[in-house]
């Protein structure tokens, strides 16, 4: 096994963690808010490593440029997704968990453009 071997496992490994963690936190976490947490950030980085070890372990520059666009797509898309999700919730008025110290959007005006 060489360098770039054990590199790659490492990073696929730490990506795997990343993701169960992830995955975890959205049966754990109390409220939509925190699960919307859950499922971009840790998800999205897990899958960032994993992939970026899968690339190292493959090599070819058709594959590593595959799994890079992958990887950008994922990053561009995921926190604007969990964004909408957000505010969709907010606005419909789903509650928030007895755990939450501050809600930030409460004193905010309303800037929805329906009617």
């Amino acid at each position: 096994m060489t360098g770039l071997d054990i590199v790659a496992s490492v990073l696929v490994l730490s990506g795997v963690a990343l993701t169960v963690t992830a995955a975890i936190g959205l049966h754990r976490f109390p409220d939509v808010f925190a699960r919307m947490h859950a499922a971009s950030k840790p998800a999205s980085l897990g899958l960032a490593l994993t992939l970026i070890g899968t690339a190292l372990a493959l090599g070819g520059a058709d594959n590593v440029t595959k799994l890079l666009l992958v990887i950008a797509f994922q990053l561009i898309t995921a926190p604007i997704a969990a964004h909408m999700v957000g505010r969709a919730a907010y606005r419909a008025g789903t509650e928030l968990s007895s755990d939450t110290t501050k809600d930030e959007l409460a004193d905010a005006p309303d800037t929805q453009l329906d009617p």
